[in-house]
C-alpha cells in the first residue's frame, strides 16, 4: 500500500502534478473545490497515474483541507514515487 501527502491547488488550467512542497507533492486541479468535486477529481488523478481502479485509491486525512493524505492499494510506495516524478 502506497501513500503520498499532496497540497491541491483547485481550479487549475489542467489537472497535474506541479512540483513539491517538502514532503508533499504539489498537485494543481482542474475542478473546483465545491461539493466534492476535487476530492473526485483527486481521486481519479491517482487511479489513473498509479493504474488501478477509483475503489483503490481513498484519501485518508484532508477531505475538506488543501493538504491531503492519499492512499492507494495495490501499489509499492517507491513504485508510485517513480511514477510522480516521471
Amino acid at each position: 500500500m502506497a501513500r503520498v501527502t499532496v497540497k491541491v491547488h483547485p481550479r487549475a488550467k489542467r489537472t497535474r502534478i506541479t512540483g513539491r512542497l517538502g514532503e508533499a507533492y504539489k498537485l494543481d486541479l482542474a475542478a473546483p473545490p465545491a461539493e466534492g468535486k476535487a476530492n473526485e477529481a483527486c481521486i481519479r488523478f491517482f487511479a489513473e497515474t498509479a493504474g488501478v481502479p477509483q475503489s483503490r485509491v481513498r484519501i485518508v486525512l484532508g477531505l475538506t483541507n488543501r493538504t491531503k493524505v492519499i492512499e492507494i492499494e495495490g501499489m509499492a510506495q517507491q513504485a508510485l514515487e517513480d511514477k510522480l516524478t516521471a
